[in-house]
């Protein structure tokens, strides 16, 4: 099976496509965005795609849900995965923290272990990179003290020494992935299943409209467990909420709630119902 990522190689989401993928035998395909990794699907480059779509410190990949949601059609999520990231602090060679002058690595990272750089590493500038990979490979080009955030793996693809490890902030520090298929497949597994989708335009704006939206789960007893709103990417003040839920499409609760919400907003996108155990 042939699957697309966020690349380059060395990054946390090749580490996490060989967690999730198990036994299974695949075919990694980095790409340059999450965008190219979700269209490399229905495109028949790739057979599924793996993204990170929330992360338990920064919240919603916000590329994932755009491309989900207004950019890529005939896609659906059929599995998750959870994934421990572990942070390390990786430069060229062995040197001491304080002669550290940058530290290179994609915004997440950077983002998730803001505290470690500020307290351990007060003289160093925190420089964004494209990706995680791509600041390790920036260092081992380099005879600057610079260091990078990556995985462990990418000390390794590029040569490097790892100088931390474990420099998250939290311990709790989990990205949950999503397994992209084409639109059509069915999902299949154990443990709880879950229900992305979104929806706008509720019709003429009023008070409690997007409450008057959500009553159609409530009053079934289908529990949300997520819901964020992004701009529709029209006109100012104009939102797509997104949502998850407790139960899977062909429960006639949820089959009734999502008809109920279809008769509320112009528009309702199914996302993909799928386990999450």
């Amino acid at each position: 099976m042939r699957v697309s990522y966020l690349g380059p190689r060395g990054t946390f989401n090749e580490d996490a496509l060989r967690e999730s993928a198990g036994g299974d035998q695949v075919e990694g395909l980095p790409v340059a965005s999450i965008y190219e990794a979700i269209a490399a699907v229905p495109r028949g480059e790739a057979d599924r795609a793996l993204v990170p779509f929330e992360n338990s410190i920064e919240g919603s990949v916000r590329s994932t849900l755009d491309s989900l949601a207004l950019d890529v059609e005939g896609v659906t999520i059929v599995g998750a995965h959870d994934f421990r990231v572990r942070h390390c602090l990786i430069a060229r060679e062995q040197m001491p923290l304080d002669q550290i002058t940058a530290v290179l690595s994609h915004p997440q990272p950077l983002a998730q272990c803001a505290r470690f750089i500020r307290e351990q590493l007060p003289g160093a500038e925190a420089v964004s990179a494209p990706s995680t990979a791509d600041g390790v490979q920036r260092v081992s080009e380099s005879d600057q003290p610079w260091a990078a955030l990556g995985a462990r793996g990418a000390a390794a693809l590029y040569g490097c020494e790892i100088l931390r490890e474990g420099v998250e902030d939290s311990d709790e520090n989990v990205t949950r992935f999503v397994w992209i298929a084409p639109e059509g497949t069915e999902a299949t597994g154990e443990g709880p299943w879950r229900t992305s989708l979104v929806f706008a335009e509720l019709g003429q704006d009023h008070p409690g409209a997007l409450v008057d939206a959500l009553l159609e789960f409530s009053r079934r007893g289908i529990n949300l467990s997520r819901i964020e709103s992004r701009p529709l990417r029209s006109r100012l003040g104009r939102y797509m909420f997104f949502i998850d839920l407790e139960g899977r499409t062909g429960e006639e609760t949820v089959d009734e709630a999502v008809a109920g919400l279809r008769g509320k907003a112009e528009s309702v996108r199914l996302l993909g119902s799928y386990p999450t155990g």
